[in-house]
């Protein structure tokens, strides 16, 4: 069944962090969780994970009421936190067979996890002499120890160079065959290369709610011109669809267009209108990033 919200709300005293939140992810997803800084991301994910209580309303994991059975819901799901709680005193397969004995994990399950996340080349370390990327291994490795059907986690990719970055990505990419996978992430090139969905909130809200490819035809045509001669600004305005003009140079511009079709025709269609030639047209579809940014900045 995955996870189920119900119209959940929670207060932090008279502030809000939490507005009548509603969503359910399916048995085998990989979901974006997006949103600025205060958005409510961490809160609802603990609230998923019981460590809190929600206000009003109700979440399920694997059909499990959360509120009402924390201890069922928590051996079901897998949770990094976005500051890993590490003991760093610890050397790694001390560490995880001090985690493997609360599950009550066999030592076997300790080396298929060692393997599954890469941990061997470290594995003689102790925690605190290892890198920012293998201490993420470390806390993905005791996530997975119990085997479970949901996987949340919460910024597993902050701080990490471009190489321990593709590392954790491709090891997540490779857990999510089995697990659903609730993956909170301010970096929109992880969202597009692992999720399949994406859930972005802002001050609480849940304000979008669809698949990756349906967001990727919503993002906004930019086209990117040289003319021969400098072109006025008003020539610009009976473009349709057309957003937004930004001047790069005498001759260059930057056109924003809210549509799908092709507007290469239009621009060359507005060239011959004003005595002038194309020297140059590239076009490129708006990042998620842009798109990111126009939505929550409202």
């Amino acid at each position: 069944m995955g996870i189920l919200v119900k119209n959940l709300s929670k207060f932090y005293g008279q502030q809000q962090a939490l507005q009548e939140i509603s969503f359910e992810v399916k048995s085998g997803e990989v979901i974006g969780f997006l949103g600025p800084n205060g958005a409510g991301k961490s809160t609802m994910m603990k609230i998923l994970t019981g460590y809190l209580q929600p206000s009003t309303g109700s979440a399920f994991v694997e059909g499990i009421n959360v509120q009402a059975n924390p201890i069922d819901v928590q051996a079901l799901t897998g949770y990094l936190p976005e500051h890993n709680p590490l003991y760093e005193d610890m050397y790694i397969r001390e560490y995880l067979l001090f985690h493997a004995r609360i599950h009550k994990c066999s030592k076997q399950r300790i080396q298929e996890v060692i393997e599954l996340t890469g941990l061997q080349p470290e594995i003689g370390k102790k925690i605190q002499a290892l890198s920012k990327g293998y201490r993420q291994r470390v806390g993905i490795a005791t996530a997975l120890l119990h085997d479970p059907k949901v996987l949340i986690l919460d910024e597993p990719t902050t701080g990490l160079d471009p190489n321990q970055l593709v590392e954790i990505r491709n090891l997540i990419k490779s857990i999510s065959a089995d697990k659903t996978i609730f993956l909170s992430t301010h970096i929109m090139q992880e969202v597009e290369a692992m999720c399949s969905r994406v859930l972005i909130m802002n001050k609480g809200e849940l304000i979008i709610d669809k698949p990756l490819a349906d967001l990727q035809h919503e993002k906004n045509q930019i086209i990117q011109v040289v003319f021969d001669q400098s072109i006025s600004e008003d020539s610009f305005a009976h473009l349709p669809h057309l957003i937004s003009t930004e001047q790069i140079d005498a001759r260059s511009y930057r056109l924003k267009f809210d549509t799908e079709t092709d507007m290469g025709g239009e621009i060359y269609d507005l060239s011959r209108a004003n005595n002038c030639k194309i020297l140059s047209l590239s076009k490129e579809q708006e990042s998620l990033e842009d798109y990111f940014r126009k939505i929550t900045s409202h």
